[in-house]
This record gives structure tokens, sequence and C-alpha cells, in this order.
């Protein structure tokens, strides 16, 4: 019977006092080792968590509205290219027609001098037969008065004669 009074597991209530305080005191050990600092980085952890989300979510909040933004600028860019590209057909066209103006006025200028020029050159050929003209007849006019001419006839075949030498000069 020497077996049954050895026995490891037998409840005595000493034993069981010492095992529930050593068992609280483990516990609470525990609790200001490990249990409370676990718990604070669990918490740390979760306020960290939220707050990455949280951010996450202004960023992305704030991409969609950097996003809107870049739309908004690309499309005031396009329309200011637009603009600039039909104001520069405008431009081209202005000076196209500018030019075709100036060169329709210069030409008619030019046709303008050149028929008063050629006026000009007319009425001075005019003058310059008239001149001729006059000198002719004051030739003949002369060289009749310087002959004493017997009849019509005469004077007639005299004056032709003249004429035909002038006109050989």
């Amino acid at each position: 019977m020497n077996l049954l009074l050895f026995a490891p597991f037998q409840p005595t209530p000493g034993l069981a006092l010492w095992s529930l305080l050593i068992f609280c005191i483990f516990w609470f050990g525990m609790y200001k080792m490990a249990f409370k600092p676990i718990a604070e980085a669990l918490n740390k952890r979760d306020t960290d968590i939220q707050t990455a989300i949280d951010e996450a979510k202004k960023v992305r909040e704030e991409m969609d509205s950097l996003k809107a933004e870049n739309d908004n600028l690309l499309q005031q860019a396009r329309e200011e290219r637009a603009a600039m590209l039909k104001e520069a057909k405008d431009t081209k066209n202005q000076i196209i027609n500018d030019a075709k103006d100036k060169a329709k006025a210069d030409a008619n200028k030019i046709v303008a001098d050149a028929k008063v020029e050629i006026d000009n050159q007319k009425k001075a050929a005019i003058a310059e037969v008239k001149n001729q003209a006059g000198l002719m007849a004051l030739e003949i006019a002369e060289k009749v008065i310087k002959k004493d001419l017997k009849g019509n006839s005469e004077q007639q075949a005299f004056v032709s004669q003249l004429v035909g030498e002038i006109s050989k000069n």
C-alpha cells in the first residue's frame, strides 16, 4: 500500500491553494508582461491599419480629383491648340488674301501706268507727226512761193514732186 501514499496527482487543500496562488501570480505576470503589451500592439496595429486605410482612401480621392483636374487641363489644352490652329489658318488665309489683293493692285497699277505711258507715247508720236507734217508743209509752201509757176497743173506736179522728195528723206 505504499503505492497509494505516494500519488503525485492527489489533491490536497494546501497544494490546491498554493497551485491557485502560483497560477494567479503567473496570470498577473503574464498580463503585465505579455498580454497587455500584445493587446496594446494589436490595438496599435489596428489603429495603424485603419489610419493607412483612411489615408489610402484620402489618396485615392486626391488621385481621382487630380485625374479629373488633369482631364480638364488636357481638354483645355486641346481646345487651346484647336483655337491656335484655327487662328494660324485664319492668319495664313488673311496673309494670302492680302498678298493676292496687293498683287492685283500692283498689276492694275502697272497696267494703268503702261496705258498712261502708251497714251503719252501716242501723243508724243502724234505731235511729232504733226510737227513733221507742218515742217513739210512749210518747206513745200516755201518752195512753191520761191518758184513762180505758170499754171495750176504745173503747181500740182511741182507739189507732188516735192512731197515725193520729202517722203524719201
